[in-house]
């Protein structure tokens, strides 16, 4: 039996995905057939309210692709690989429950695309992120043109993207690519906090907030509201409402069921 890529803990509602494929967690067809499955496993697991994405070791997040291959692709075989990766990458950022990436290494092409499918991202300080794909005559195939920006504003996610350059933690952080760098050995730690955090609130209303944020951010403003209306109007139906505001109001913590 050949070794899993992706092992999987979970533990008090937060489940931790790491990728094992060295020396470079290469996100090659293997790999994400076995992440989809991994993914829409915790996806129907109750027991799962936040995922985090990271990886093994210290040097490599994930690689992107195997770049001998890409001697091979004319324009119709380019545009039927990267049709077939766009679902991997869109069913990250589709996932209901928040999804954390947990960045270890380097962070670059298809590896940073994942990261960015991801709602909120936490560096490890020795970390470079970058998208080089114009350096090779390409670009991003798998959401990074249209995630980054969105990320970080059209300024920052241009320079990214026609430079290809490779940024630090600090810099990715500075512009708003990662949300906290921290050092190496504090990582997983630093988004297991931030896990625990989202896991104190009502579950219903942060898969709620996730789902208007990132509709509305594919709308008009009218459109977006309309959206946050009717999720509001949904939270406002649900157990976990209830509880949320009468434990405020009994001054205790509240225990939310996802109900």
């Amino acid at each position: 039996m050949s070794q899993e890529l992706i092992q999987v803990r979970i533990n008090e509602k937060v489940a931790v995905a790491t990728m094992n494929n060295p020396p470079a967690n290469a996100l090659s067809p293997t790999l994400r057939d076995e992440f989809m499955d991994k993914l829409k496993m915790l996806a129907e697991n109750d027991d799962v309210w936040v995922v985090i994405i990271t990886a093994a070791g210290e040097k490599f997040f994930a690689a992107g692709a195997d770049i001998p291959t890409l001697l091979d692709l004319d324009e119709e075989s380019g545009l039927a690989r990267v049709q077939t990766s766009r679902a991997f990458y869109s069913g990250i950022a589709a996932m209901e429950k928040p999804v954390i990436a947990a960045i270890n290494g380097m962070c670059f092409g298809g590896g940073c695309e994942m990261a960015l499918a991801c709602d909120i991202r936490v560096a490890a300080d020795h970390a470079k992120l970058g998208l080089p794909e114009v350096n090779l005559g390409l670009i991003p195939g798998a959401g990074g043109t249209q995630r980054l920006p969105r990320a970080v504003g059209p300024g920052w996610g241009n320079y990214l993207l026609f430079t290809g350059d490779a940024i630090s933690a600090a810099k990715a952080y500075e512009i708003g690519l990662v949300q906290e760098v921290v050092p190496a050995a504090e990582l997983l730690d630093t988004a297991l906090a931030i896990a625990g955090r989202i896991n104190k609130k009502g579950p219903l209303a942060v898969r709620a907030a996730k789902r208007a944020a990132s509709r509305g951010m594919q709308e008009t403003l009218e459109k977006g509201l309309d959206i946050e209306n009717q999720a509001f109007g949904f939270v406002c139906g649900t157990q976990d409402k209830n509880e949320g505001v009468t434990a405020f109001l009994e001054k205790r913590k509240p225990n939310f069921q996802c109900k």
